[in-house]
């Protein structure tokens, strides 16, 4: 196994880290948000001024993140199973996905629907459903995971799958908490605009 993962690398545990604080750190951010108001309190009221702040958090801690992987890779040795020209080129359509249903489902929800707005009470109208939601139901996770599994095989490092591997869990354990407490904060929307319509009725 050290021939094909070199687990002495500290790099590798650091991009581990990373892999697991960032969803950790946003989940907990937003359930301060939504619970005490904690970061619209830190600017000064403006709830749609805090979500952009943590939008940039995210987005800053994101990069963070895909550096040290990239560095975590350079670390780490090459398989000859990963690094033929099949495999190689394998990871453009990859890459290529991953990113589409990134930036499409950014543009679909828009900073606040991408950033945990909904936290903050900036809700939308609507669930989104045209594309890529229509082929996904979490574009944004699905797409950085594949992105993350095409730089590992153009690199033909099973390092890179491993932490990949660790990519998808981490989001599958993220997704355990956030869509049922989204899907709490819509019916909750719903429920105050029936009984508002019922009083004016």
């Amino acid at each position: 196994m050290s021939d094909l993962i070199d687990f002495s690398q500290p790099s590798f545990w650091i991009s581990a880290a990373t892999i697991v604080f960032n969803p950790t750190f946003w989940n907990i951010a937003a359930r301060q948000e939504y619970h005490n108001k904690l970061i619209t309190k830190l600017f000064g009221g403006n709830s749609r001024l805090g979500c952009y702040a943590l939008a940039v958090s995210i987005f800053s801690l994101g990069i963070v993140r895909d550096v040290l992987y990239d560095r975590a890779l350079s670390a780490q040795p090459s398989s000859p199973l990963l690094s033929t020209p099949v495999v190689q080129y394998s990871a453009i359509p990859l890459f290529i996905t991953g990113n589409v249903l990134v930036l499409t489902s950014m543009y679909a929800l828009g900073i606040t629907g991408t950033y945990l707005g909904d936290y903050f009470g900036i809700l939308m109208d609507a669930p989104v459903t045209s594309f890529p939601f229509n082929v996904t139901d979490a574009p944004m996770y699905h797409g950085s995971t594949l992105s993350f599994l095409a730089a590992a095989l153009w690199k033909g490092k099973p390092a890179g799958v491993l932490l990949t591997v660790f990519v998808a869990a981490m989001y599958t354990v993220a997704r355990q908490y956030e869509d049922p407490f989204t899907g709490m904060i819509y019916r909750k929307r719903d429920e105050g605009r029936k009984k508002a319509g019922s009083k004016a009725l």
